[in-house]
């Protein structure tokens, strides 16, 4: 499905609580903001509609998925992101789940919760606003309820026997005759709510060096985490350059390790389509064991990572090794009126993390990546000369960066791409009057916006 993110021409004064004070509403054309999920996607617009840019929105986004799409996108997992303002390089924003420290991590050991974090330093570097606005959507769609979409519905109905054995997650995903929530039905989240608005309220750092911290790994470790206080200290998001390759006009830049779906599909991308992502991925893999976001992931270099793969990349290396089963994830784009972009990729590490929620915290505990493989979380931008072209970013497991590799190729070349495979590609494609299209995959239930009126 898809919707328009314009608003009608005129300008007319809005009351709202985004920004704490009435703002005029934009006219025209404000943006393209395209999800999995509907709900998030027009979270997104209506940041960009209140004259958010396009950091602003991508953190509200990602915020508003971890209550409209826990299942992939909670505050317990993380992701990565790639973003650009026009006319300058792109900027790879790395947050992927870490495990924790404990040796005795619990008999369902859960990652360091880094969603919050990442978004903060992607927000700090692009956004507009301070961060607390970003998450007031979020708990505000948390607190008075959200609509259950098809996909967080097809999610829960997938793995609803072992979900249920959860006491909190019982009492949140169940309609009162003890079945899940089905498509349509209205689902209020308080915990959560209250979490998001202590968040709000004494800022992200309370979450990972101050008394939030001590609270969500208490809850954690109640719930078979097995979290100490200082894994969250330790956990910091990562900001580094991105992985580029030059096409005739066509520059394409890829976010970089250890987010090494973008690295699949720059392969992917710089040979034409000819290369395995997959291979890549499991290459690159085996020879830096290093780049996996265990516990040793915290203190690794990413510039170096990132020369690494940049050098792995020229080379035109390639990789016949095949990738283990992947955790589920989410992707979104974002590109504001003035041609800044952000794309993103997130994941708890499995469909639902670990299964549990921390303690009355309301949070999907994200799943350890000491105990599983690492998600592919691809995210890109291109340019023709210094004009944006497309902004990309993909979900599917293991076909995520051949689907958005491919769709790269396509859309350099001038053709539509096309959606086939299973991996989903969450795309804006953009023209030279300075606005974007928004693509979603039709085989899905996203939503995007971003066509003007």
């Amino acid at each position: 499905m898809s919707g328009c993110a314009s608003v009608p021409t005129g300008i007319q004064t809005i009351g709202h609580d985004l920004f704490g004070h009435s703002t005029l509403a934009l006219s025209g054309y404000v943006g393209t903001v395209v999800t999995d999920e509907p709900q998030a996607a027009l979270t997104g617009r209506e940041v960009l509609v209140r004259g958010g840019n396009a950091a602003d929105a991508a953190a509200a986004v990602g915020l508003a998925l971890s209550v409209t799409l826990p299942s992939r996108a909670s505050l317990g997992g993380g992701g990565a992101c790639i973003a650009a303002k026009p006319g300058e390089p792109a900027q790879s924003f790395l947050f992927l789940p870490v495990a924790g420290s404990a040796p005795n991590a619990g008999d369902r050991p859960a990652a360091v919760p880094m969603l919050a974090r990442g978004l903060y330093l992607m927000q700090l570097r692009y956004g507009s606003v301070d961060f607390s606005d970003t998450v007031a959507p979020a708990e505000s769609l948390a607190r008075n309820g959200i609509t259950v979409s098809r996909v967080f519905a097809g999610d829960l109905a997938a793995v609803q026997s072992a979900l249920l054995a959860d006491d909190n997650i019982r009492s949140t995903f169940t309609r009162a005759d003890g079945s899940v929530v089905q498509s349509g039905d209205t689902l209020v989240q308080p915990r959560l709510a209250a979490f998001l608005s202590r968040l709000r309220a004494q800022g992200v750092g309370d979450l990972y060096d101050g008394p939030l911290a001590h609270l969500y790994a208490q809850a954690a470790t109640a719930s078979g985490g097995g979290l100490d206080a200082s894994d969250l200290r330790r956990a910091l998001p990562s900001q580094t350059s991105t992985l580029h390759v030059t096409e005739g006009s066509v520059t394409a830049e890829f976010v970089a390790p250890p987010a090494d779906g973008g690295l699949g599909a720059a392969s992917v991308f710089a040979s034409h389509g000819a290369r395995s992502a997959d291979g890549v991925i499991a290459a690159w893999r085996a020879a830096h064991p290093e780049s996996q976001s265990g516990a040793a992931a915290v203190n690794t270099d990413a510039a170096a990572l990132t020369s690494a793969a940049q050098a792995a990349l020229d080379s035109g290396a390639g990789g016949s090794g095949a990738l283990p089963a992947l955790p589920a994830t989410t992707s979104y784009v974002v590109v504001d009126r003035s041609g800044e972009a952000v794309a993103c990729a997130l994941s708890d590490g499995n469909l639902f993390g670990t299964g549990r929620m921390a303690g009355s915290t309301g949070i999907v505990m994200g799943a350890s990546p000491a105990h599983a493989p690492a998600p592919v979380l691809p995210a890109a931008i291109l340019r023709r000369g210094r004009a944006l072209s497309a902004v990309l970013a993909a979900s599917g497991q293991g076909s995520a960066a051949t689907a958005l590799g491919h769709a790269a190729v396509s859309e350099a070349s001038g053709d539509t791409p096309e959606h086939t495979g299973l991996g989903r590609v969450n795309s804006a494609i953009c023209t030279g009057n300075e606005q974007c299209r928004g693509d979603t995959d039709p085989r899905g239930d996203g939503l995007a916006t971003g066509d003007a009126h």
